[in-house]
C-alpha cells in the first residue's frame, strides 16, 4: 500500500515540476531603463535598474500585470509587463564564431565573446541569422541565453 502511495506521489510531483518549467518563457526589455522591483506592485521599492535595451530575461512567475524574471546572471525581480516585449535577442554564454552562411564550413566573420548580446533576424534549425554592431551573419544557437519563438 505504501508503495502505491509513493508511486502516485512521485508521479504528481514530477508532473508539477515539468508543468512549472513549461510555464517559463523568455521576453526582452523594451526600454533603456527598466526598474526591477522586490514585489509585484509599484508599492514595492526598486531592487535594481536594467540599463540595456533588448536584454533577454526568463519569466518565471506572474501576478496581474507584473512578471517575475531572472536574467543570465541569476538576478531576479518583478517587472511591469509594459516594460517587456516578445523576444528576438540572445546572449552568448561562451565564445562563438559568426559565419557568413549557416554552416561551420562557411567563411568566419567575427568571434563573439561570452556575454555578447545579439539580435536575431531569422532562424533555420539550430542556426540563427544575427546582427550585432557592424556585423551580421549566422550563429549556431547552442549554449545561449534566450529562445526564439
Amino acid at each position: 500500500m505504501h508503495k502505491i502511495i509513493l508511486i502516485f506521489l512521485f508521479i504528481y510531483i514530477s508532473q508539477s515540476i515539468s508543468f512549472s518549467n513549461e510555464n517559463n518563457y523568455f521576453l526582452m526589455l523594451k526600454y533603456k531603463k527598466v526598474n526591477v522591483r522586490y514585489g509585484p506592485s509599484f508599492d514595492y521599492p526598486v531592487k535594481f535598474i536594467y540599463k540595456k535595451t533588448f536584454l533577454p530575461v526568463k519569466v518565471i512567475d506572474k501576478k496581474e500585470n507584473f512578471r517575475r524574471i531572472i536574467d543570465h546572471k541569476k538576478n531576479s525581480g518583478w517587472i511591469h509587463i509594459t516594460q517587456l516585449k516578445k523576444v528576438n535577442s540572445l546572449i552568448v554564454l561562451e565564445d562563438k564564431i559568426v559565419f557568413k552562411k549557416n554552416s561551420k564550413f562557411s567563411k568566419p566573420i567575427v568571434k563573439l565573446e561570452k556575454g555578447r548580446l545579439v539580435l536575431v533576424t531569422k532562424c533555420i534549425s539550430d542556426w540563427c541569422k544575427i546582427k550585432t554592431n557592424d556585423y551580421s551573419g549566422w550563429l549556431q544557437v547552442n549554449n545561449v541565453w534566450g529562445e526564439i519563438r
